[in-house]
């Protein structure tokens, strides 16, 4: 998937976001380390991170890097937004109990098309149970 088409892709989850009552906006995709910030259903102020994955695994990735500059903004609920296959995840980071850190070899960015270079990352592997919501396709 290439960058624009990924940008469309949250874009679209962003409006369908603010359909079910959040009032989110899209944050340009220039490389900020969260996609969208606004409001929440309840009114309170937030940030949301989403990663679109074109393949399903039964854990959901989210980078150590990752998590704690959305933990830093102390000024607002974060939240981690997972597209997949099978399903939608959205998790609530605030309350969120983190489980081990693991490494594993991934790509260099999320944008390095063409690139193939891969790198050590820390992350933590969510399951879909910890999601504070779940839309999951039971068709296949």
């Amino acid at each position: 998937m290439t960058t624009e088409q990924t940008h469309k892709w949250k874009q679209g989850i962003i409006h369908l976001l603010n359909l079910d009552g959040w009032q989110l906006e899209w944050t340009g995709g220039d490389y900020e380390h969260y996609d969208a910030k606004g409001k929440t259903p309840k009114g309170y102020n937030c940030i949301l991170e989403i990663k679109i994955r074109n393949e399903y695994y039964p854990t959901k990735l989210l980078e150590r890097f990752k998590y704690e500059h959305l933990m830093s903004h102390k000024d607002c609920l974060k939240f981690y937004y997972v597209f997949d296959s099978k399903g939608n995840y959205l998790y609530f980071l605030d309350q969120l109990k983190l489980p081990e850190e693991n490494n594993v070899q991934a790509g260099a960015t999320t944008y390095s098309q063409g690139n193939k270079s891969k790198v050590n990352k820390s992350v933590y592997m969510l399951t879909e149970s910890q999601a504070s919501i779940i839309n999951k396709n039971t068709n296949g």
